[in-house]
């Protein structure tokens, strides 16, 4: 069952995304605390939004986080996936694709252009599923990201 995220999911949401950064081998990049995701996600001005994935117990065993984009090309908004995450204990149950479909059903109904995501390009399994459902790689593009010190510097803060 995929069902809209409420604020008494967001310690296990918080959870879900320390688990993520542990898989992807980046534990101490996942710096949000419960009260930056509970305001992002359910503030006065939501920045994000964010859907579960209940096992059939009603156990939360995943989780997608997503904004809206904008397309210049097409004139109207998109998604933009920032995570996706199933437990490894519920994979294979057609979670991750029922949170998919999900978003998808979003788009098409409010008439949203496009669903993009980001994929590590080590992460086989991933990409394999994504294309599965139809997703197309888009190649030739490469992700660009200031953080940091580089964010500081750049906009003028040192």
């Amino acid at each position: 069952m995929i069902r809209v995220a409420e604020i008494a999911d967001v310690p296990v949401i918080h959870s879900m995304i320390r688990e993520l950064a542990e898989y992807e081998k980046v534990p101490h990049e996942a710096r949000a605390s419960e009260d930056q995701l509970r305001e992002a996600l359910f503030g006065e001005r939501p920045a994000a939004f964010a859907h579960i994935a209940e096992a059939g117990d009603g156990e939360p065993v995943g989780f997608a986080v997503w904004f809206l984009s904008f397309s210049t090309w097409r004139g109207v908004h998109g998604i933009y996936l920032e995570d996706l995450y199933v437990r490894p204990s519920a994979r294979g149950g057609g979670h991750g694709k029922a949170l998919l479909a999900e978003l998808a059903r979003t788009c098409v109904e409010r008439g949203y252009a496009r669903l993009e995501w980001s994929v590590l390009d080590w992460n086989l399994s991933a990409i394999e599923f994504y294309r599965s459902v139809g997703a197309v790689s888009m190649d030739e593009w490469t992700v660009n990201r200031l953080t940091d010190d580089a964010l500081r510097k750049l906009g003028g803060a040192e």
